[in-house]
């Protein structure tokens, strides 16, 4: 299996740290936030990355190169303007290849052990679902007892920022800039969304103060 990391964003909640320093290449206890993601993901056998780039892209092709230093071989799909998720996938296409890969946005942090997600069958889609936190009340999503994935419903969880995803979902859509969320409704009213509540460790490293946050509890690991 392939995997993807989002890394295209310009990553405006995050000023001014991103002034000068894209958000992937911000550091967590020492270490860049998409080196995290690459050792999760070497440590998970998969060794075959996309990532897609478009703000401050020369810094984060220089920091990562070529992905070796990490156990993995990385791809680069480079966005001369942001594609939004949808976009930024469909044309990563090619470089995806036709089976299902694996999805990661850039400013999280998970230790889901990525080797538990089921395969997605007939499903377009499996995402991975949180326990909404304090600065997202309402949550996403609905995921039922048989672990389906609704747009409605309640109770609610959050969206990971993890996901497996069947190229299909986005093949059919012109090229440009489009978001995802509004093609998993559609494959979710079509009952083709399966989920995974996953109550493990999980940060949105959207702000300063998350990444502060972040940066002091794995430095207390350590400890």
């Amino acid at each position: 299996m392939k995997a993807m990391i989002l890394a295209a964003g310009l990553g405006k909640r995050m000023r001014p740290l991103t002034d000068h320093c894209p958000k992937p290449l911000l550091p967590a206890a020492g270490k860049p936030l998409i080196v995290h993601h690459l050792e999760r993901l070497a440590a998970a056998g998969i060794s075959d990355v996309v990532i897609n780039v478009s703000y401050r892209a020369e810094q984060i092709v220089e920091a990562l190169g070529d992905g070796s230093a990490y156990g993995v071989r990385i791809d680069w799909s480079r966005e001369t303007a942001p594609l939004e998720t949808g976009g930024g996938i469909r044309q990563a296409l090619p470089q995806l290849g036709g089976a299902p890969f694996l999805l990661i946005n850039g400013d999280v942090w998970c230790e889901l052990d990525l080797r538990t997600l089921p395969p997605l069958g007939e499903d377009l889609a499996h995402l991975v679902l949180v326990d909404n936190p304090g600065h997202h009340p309402l949550g996403d999503f609905h995921l039922d007892a048989t672990g389906r994935v609704h747009a409605l419903g309640e109770p609610r969880l959050t969206f990971a920022g993890v996901s497996l995803l069947d190229p299909a979902l986005v093949a059919g859509q012109p090229p440009g800039e489009f978001p995802l969320a509004p093609l998993l409704r559609d494959a979710m009213r079509a009952g083709r969304v399966g989920g995974t509540h996953y109550r493990g460790g999980w940060i949105d490293v959207g702000t300063p103060e998350r990444l502060a946050e972040l940066d002091r509890a794995l430095l207390q690991r350590r400890g």
